[in-house]
């Protein structure tokens, strides 16, 4: 043993403290919640799957009184994205998650467990490294990538396991002499892991999600210190949660088959294993079949896809609760107004046989979502994302606040049934440009207007029915006699009102109510579908209505 500390000593001459003095350092929490935490990589936006990780992360800790941290982990530094970490803390905000402690603002850190950012822990992981090396649980191995790549090139020829690992594993069975010589000599090399374990036996743990499970036991001499002296992910994840005092590190089910070497580190380094919850992949369906969301095929991948187009980031929470556990909805049914911080989320209950991403209920929830906001809170709402992510909208709003918020207040704030035809707030310009009168005429200038034509309903009779309807419209009429002069109109010009009657005798009738009140519709808006008439007409007002139906009548 004292050979492997010679060796440990020149291989980190500036290593001086030791773990014991890291346990001194960063001493156990005295809570007794779970300690999660959100750990990304620099690498590129926030993913819907990292959201839906960091929900539970965050659910998990605050439920039990525990803590739930953030923390960088920076060290592959070839693929690192600028701005990466600073947008996906933005993203995460806007649907409410923030970190109790850790990487809390873009450059800054709060909380007596860091740095949180693994760049700036090399002295740390440096002294957990020189410990294993004592040990003679780590070596130096000095192989080139020339000899790797003959060796992996070797194991694929002859169908065998690729990796660092039994004969395979050149640097480990030399002499300790021999290491000692090559790392005064100067060569290169980076440290691996000596690994006691065999791919032929089992080692089983209870995982929080998916139970008890049975894997094959670690094998590999894999990297733990790379020749820039930054950690690898393994590596650094022991470490880093064990001194971070996490208690249940919540992930992906791609990591399955890591588990025998965390596990195997843990052990080694005399560190208490954390908890694994490892969560189902979101999958999507592609035709006939279904496969992982994906970054590159798929839009709502990207967090960022949600927040430009405007869904209400509650909305979005609100759907990946129905994702997580089973029973869910059954409690919002009975709970429709208390908060998600009611709800007790349990790992247990979620399926781990994956969930499918579902963008037509995520749609029905943001509708819903939205529907609850009176017409000011929705204005605010409106205002505040489209002033970062839709210039045109936010033009168009604030034209007039008191005009949008007229519109607004159509069939929401003292409506019976409150429509529900918003899902996201960019459907604001679609839904109602035609409030507006340059936009209106824009509309019908490129696309023409929306009537459909037949043998019954001709150009002649759409401009009967609307020129008539201006010699009944009164401004001061209330609904049931607006509607009334209406059905009158429509019958004088051989239209039916009574729907049952036009459906067992539909050759008897030009057409049906519906058809004469879809013609005024159109006329008005060009939409064939609208919130009621009888407010859109009385928000516009006579003049812009006239201006309109004389704008048909001409072209008729």
């Amino acid at each position: 043993m004292e050979k492997y500390e010679m060796l440990a000593e020149l291989m980190f001459p500036n290593v001086t403290d030791t773990i014991e003095d890291l346990e001194n350092r960063y001493p156990e929490r005295k809570i007794d919640g779970e300690v999660t935490r959100y750990a990304p990589s620099p690498t590129g936006f926030l993913h819907t799957g990292s959201l839906f990780t960091t929900l539970l992360d965050q659910k998990i800790a605050h439920q039990t009184g525990g803590v739930f941290y953030l923390r960088v982990e920076d060290t592959d530094k070839k693929r690192e994205v600028e701005g990466s970490i600073e947008d996906q803390l933005k993203s995460l905000k806007e649907f409410g998650i923030v970190p109790d402690e850790g990487v809390v603002e873009p450059k800054k850190e709060e909380g007596k467990y860091g740095p949180y950012t693994q760049s700036k822990r090399g002295d740390i992981y440096l002294i957990c490294a020189k410990e294993l090396v004592k040990k003679g649980k780590a070596y130096p191995c000095f192989c080139t990538a020339e000899m790797l790549d003959t060796t992996r090139k070797m194991q694929e020829k002859n169908k065998q396991i690729p990796g660092y690992y039994g004969i395979y594993a050149r640097c480990r069975n030399i002499s300790v002499d021999e290491m000692i010589e090559r790392v005064k000599s100067g060569e290169e090399y980076i440290v691996r892991f000596r690994s006691n374990g065999s791919h032929l036996k089992k080692i089983s743990y209870v995982d929080k999600i998916k139970g008890k499970i049975e894997i094959a036991e670690n094998d590999q001499d894999i990297v733990i210190v790379k020749s820039d002296g930054l950690p690898t992910y393994h590596f650094a994840h022991a470490v880093d949660d064990h001194f971070m005092r996490t208690t249940t590190v919540i992930r992906g089910e791609e990591w399955l088959p890591s588990v025998p070497i965390h596990l195997q580190l843990f052990d080694s380094l005399g560190f208490e294993r954390v908890n694994y919850a490892h969560i189902p992949t979101i999958m999507i369906k592609d035709g006939e079949s279904k496969r992982k969301l994906s970054k590159r095929k798929d839009k709502e991948a990207a967090v960022s896809y949600f927040l430009k187009a405007g869904y209400p980031p509650e909305a979005i929470i609100e759907y990946l609760y129905t994702i997580i556990n089973s029973d869910f909805e059954p409690w919002r049914k009975n709970n429709k107004d208390k908060s998600l911080d009611e709800f007790k989320l349990r790992l247990e209950k979620m399926n781990s046989a994956g969930a499918l991403f579902d963008i037509m209920k995520i749609n029905d929830i943001s509708k819903e979502t939205i529907s609850k906001l009176n017409s000011h809170e929705l204005f605010e709402r409106v205002n505040s994302w489209s002033e970062e992510y839709n210039k045109e909208i936010n033009d168009l709003i604030n034209r007039d606040k008191f005009y949008t918020l007229k519109i607004f207040a159509i069939e929401r704030d003292e409506a019976v049934k409150i429509r529900k035809d918003l899902v996201k707030f960019e459907d604001i310009y679609e839904n109602f440009s035609y409030f507006f009168h340059d936009l209106y005429i824009k509309d019908i200038d490129e696309n023409g207007y929306v009537f459909e034509t037949n043998e019954k309903i001709t150009n002649r009779v759409i401009y009967e029915v609307l020129s008539n309807y201006m010699n009944i419209y009164d401004v001061e009429d209330d609904k049931d006699v607006w509607f009334s002069k209406i059905k009158t109109l429509a019958t004088s010009l051989g239209f039916c009102t009574d729907m049952k009657q036009y459906k067992l005798e539909p050759d008897k009738y030009i057409g049906s109510i519906a058809d004469a009140t879809s013609i005024i519709r159109i006329a008005i808006c060009n939409r064939k579908n609208t919130p009621d008439m009888y407010y859109i007409m009385k928000t516009i007002g006579v003049e812009e209505i006239k201006s309109r139906v004389n704008n048909v009548l001409a072209k008729f």
